[in-house]
């Protein structure tokens, strides 16, 4: 019998919520902690409150600073580390996959490269690891998991039985995983809704209403759509989990990091300041600088992106930036998002 030890590499919020939805799987999980010291807090305390404050950690959860060990005999690994560090976490795990489906569970995309994860993390593991990678996305915030609340995710890969298999280790009472084969839609949707949460924070901040707050989610999914289409997404993966439903709850919800990022902004603290005052990272930050560039590659005009990166990062007022967004010519809704016209000849089955 396939081995069903599943290995979690990251020990934030979301990884060590990943570790309890293993576990309420029937799973045996292993959490990996890079820092020894904290892998023995977290075992003498069987807590973790910097990432899952006021949760208890099930005795059977092994928590572990040895990454070979976390990995022996596992049938998944699961990737949950920031996007700019995943090339260095995919090339240390390479040694230790064995047989095992890697996962990426993080949303981004890398800086320089443009790449998306599972990209990035392909390239790091030998060949045969590397065709079966899959990519966890959708609308999870992780307090709200951990809490055993229902929530529901996607499992992306080009190799289809091997998301099916990730989805039934993962699948549970309260978490109910769903496949797609669009890595691309999956990834980009989950990577580009952060630079729409932190717009929506931004509008929230200002307090705009939520008439405003509805289009603005409403334009960024057609933006992140447009630049998802472009890199080759299936135009229907952004109508579901990993595309409307991972904004909806980004944007909506208090929990969300990158929204509190707009907020802040709003208030009109800098940047510097926020990420001082902040434990973990907000993706989106790393992802405007990205979309941007991969946007400008590709030639897609990404408005909001362009707006909110002169906000974080050119000292535009947030105020200004919105009055600018509002001031834009008027186009169709669906400019860059309808299918390419049938070429002549061709008889729609």
């Amino acid at each position: 019998m396939a081995s069903e030890r599943i290995a979690i590499v990251g020990s934030g919020s979301w990884g060590t919520t990943l570790a309890l939805v293993a576990l309420r799987a029937g799973r045996e999980a292993v959490l990996y902690v890079r820092d020894p010291d904290l892998a023995a807090m977290i075992v003498a305390t069987r807590r973790h409150e910097r990432a899952i404050p006021g949760v208890s950690l099930p005795a059977d959860l092994i928590v572990t600073a040895d990454l070979a060990a976390a990995c022996r005999d596992a049938a998944a690994i699961l990737l949950v580390v920031p996007s700019q560090m995943m090339r260095a976490n995919a090339r240390a795990l390479a040694p230790f996959v064995g047989d095992a489906i890697v996962v990426s569970a993080a949303k981004g995309l890398e800086i320089g490269s443009l790449k998306r994860m599972t990209e990035v993390v392909a390239d790091e593991l030998p060949p045969a690891a590397a065709s079966r990678v899959c990519a966890l996305s959708g609308p999870n915030l992780a307090l709200e998991v951990a809490a055993d609340r229902p929530a529901t995710t996607v499992i992306a890969g080009a190799d289809l039985a091997a998301a099916e298999r990730v989805r039934d280790l993962l699948m549970g009472r309260q978490f109910r995983c769903y496949t797609n084969e669009d890595v691309v839609g999956v990834e980009m949707g989950g990577a580009l809704k952060n630079i729409i949460a932190i717009g929506a924070g931004i509008g929230d901040g200002l307090g705009a209403g939520d008439n405003a707050k509805a289009a603005f989610m409403t334009r960024g999914v057609a933006e992140v759509a447009r630049l998802g289409i472009a890199a080759g997404a299936n135009p229907l993966t952004f109508t579901g989990l990993a595309g409307l439903g991972d904004l909806v709850a980004t944007c909506a919800s208090p929990l969300s990091r990158n929204r509190r990022v707009g907020a802040e902004l709003a208030k009109g603290r800098s940047l510097a300041e926020i990420e001082a005052g902040m434990t973990q990272v907000a993706e989106g930050i790393f992802t405007t600088r990205a979309a941007r560039e991969l946007g400008r590659r590709l030639g897609v005009e990404l408005p909001i992106t362009e707006q909110m990166h002169a906000v974080l990062f050119d000292g535009k007022s947030p105020l200004v930036a919105v009055a600018e967004l509002m001031a834009r010519d008027s186009k169709h809704e669906l400019a860059g998002l309808a299918r390419p016209a049938p070429s002549p000849g061709h008889q729609a089955s």
